[in-house]
């Protein structure tokens, strides 16, 4: 233990005192190195709380929202592509990524002070929820949606008379984003009553 002691004083001197003993090249080299060290815990931290897994391994989503996805077309379809979590709820790009996952950081303290962490108080807090996140795909074009769902790509003359006339408009005119008309699609609508037009 002593001897441990004595070498992290050592080690801890020799990083105190000015570069005597190493070069510039081997300071900037070695930087470097813990650079790329520091990007790729990071990368791979980001990634990790970028899955499925982890969204649900807290019981507020598993028992919430997740149950609800299952009986959607987004979680078992005819084609057999899936949507999960983060697909729906964090942006792809790597910038914006970041700023949702900043963004969601206050979760964290919803789940340190149990906001909802049982069915009574998240059902309480639904609508609010529910309308944050729908404000947060409004401003941000349905960013999410448009990762799976293009307007290029869509054969209209496949979809019903309804859906054909929503999406050449929301095409055309530009205004519209999938929010807009798409709210409940993959969990359910939580009390509506008191807003326009439901």
């Amino acid at each position: 233990m002593k001897a441990l002691l004595n070498l992290l004083r050592q080690y801890w001197a020799v990083l105190r005192r000015p570069s005597v003993h190493y070069s510039l090249g081997f300071l900037t080299l070695g930087g470097f190195l813990a650079g790329i060290v520091f990007w790729g815990g990071f990368n791979t931290a980001l990634e990790a709380t970028n899955t499925e897994a982890f969204c649900i391994s807290c019981h507020e989503m598993r028992d919430n929202v997740f149950v609800e996805l299952k009986d959607t077309i987004h979680y078992s379809n005819r084609s057999g592509v899936r949507a999960t979590c983060p697909d729906c709820h964090v942006p792809h790009q790597w910038t914006d990524k970041i700023a949702r996952k900043m963004q969601a950081s206050k979760e964290v303290w919803g789940k340190i002070f149990g906001t909802i962490n049982s069915r009574d108080r998240f059902l309480e807090k639904r609508r609010e929820l529910a309308e944050h996140e729908w404000a947060r795909l409004k401003a941000n074009d349905s960013l999410e949606c448009r990762n799976c769902h293009n307007f290029e790509f869509m054969d209209f003359t496949r979809q019903s008379v309804r859906a054909r006339q929503m999406h050449s408009t929301a095409l055309a005119g530009g205004k519209a984003t999938c929010i807009d008309c798409h709210k409940g699609i993959a969990h359910r609508l939580p009390d509506m009553s008191g807003v326009k037009g439901w």
